[in-house]
């Protein structure tokens, strides 16, 4: 998140951006998401004792006390508002309070325990930190950003679903409504061959509006090409696919926002050469 968080502001700036800005900005960022992550961590914790993935979880093990893990919640969040607000700008802290909002409150308590859609549209507040650092920057929303935005959140159900078919047994005993359980398994291998289709048309709208050159887009060919190889595992049932795939998804992530950096600073240096 925070490494997507730095491409943002790096992409937004017309060279380095100032590193004060950075430094604040993503320690905001954080502190933000950590507040979120740890209302999250409460409400959930009777779930995650259920999960192997979450047992240990420190409020789900009762190391923690839900009131102290909402104190420091509060704290996290409260400090970071202000450092966003006071040392960023007001806007990149409006934004991180409504994603606050969207993902502490309406994904935790409601969404992820009620819809099989839980991770579409939960997924839209954990795609926004490439905007969060263009916003921290500039000041100002752009198409740029906003593409960045939908990349994450069209990746983000290939690679949830993906783990919900590897963890099936322990959403199923959770009572999390994750769309194997709702819709089948074949249904969700099928939903995951479409969605990692659709990303590959996603991620190369950067070059269709110019933000990204050759470099970028020769790297997320093949990335593509490698994520649609494990998609049409899953697809055809393959055991171990998911879990590769999940595991690939985050591999691909990183290196497809790390090469949106490269691209951005080798068009900067041929320019000035």
């Amino acid at each position: 998140m925070l490494l997507t968080a730095i491409v943002g502001m790096c992409l937004a700036a017309p060279g380095v951006p100032p590193l004060d800005l950075v430094a604040a900005g993503i320690v905001g960022i954080a502190l933000v998401a950590g507040s979120a992550a740890v209302v999250n961590h409460v409400a959930d914790a009777h779930v995650d004792q259920t999960m192997k993935r979450t047992q240990a979880r420190p409020v789900a093990q009762g190391r923690i006390a839900p009131p102290q893990a909402l104190l420091f919640s509060g704290l996290l969040g409260l400090t970071g508002m202000l450092v966003l607000t006071l040392l960023v700008n007001p806007l990149t802290a409006l934004l991180n309070l409504i994603s606050w909002v969207g993902y502490g409150l309406i994904y935790t308590l409601y969404l992820k325990h009620r819809t099989p859609q839980n991770i579409v549209i939960g997924g839209l507040f954990g795609a926004a930190p490439p905007l969060f650092g263009w916003t921290a920057i500039t000041g100002t929303i752009s198409v740029e950003p906003l593409l960045l935005v939908l990349i994450i959140f069209v990746w983000t159900p290939p690679h949830f679903w993906a783990l919900a078919l590897a963890r099936l047994d322990d959403y199923r005993d959770a009572g999390v409504p994750m769309l194997p359980i709702t819709h089948g398994v074949i249904y969700t291998r099928r939903s995951v061959m479409a969605y990692t289709a659709l990303l590959a048309v996603v991620s190369a709208l950067p070059v269709v509006v110019g933000m990204a050159g050759l470099v970028y887009l020769g790297v997320v060919l093949v990335l593509n090409l490698r994520f649609l190889y494990w998609a049409r595992k899953v697809l055809v049932g393959d055991c171990v696919a998911p879990m590769k795939t999940f595991r690939y998804s985050i591999f691909y992530l990183g290196v497809l926002f790390l090469a949106l950096l490269l691209d951005h600073y080798l068009i900067l240096v041929t320019s000035l050469v």
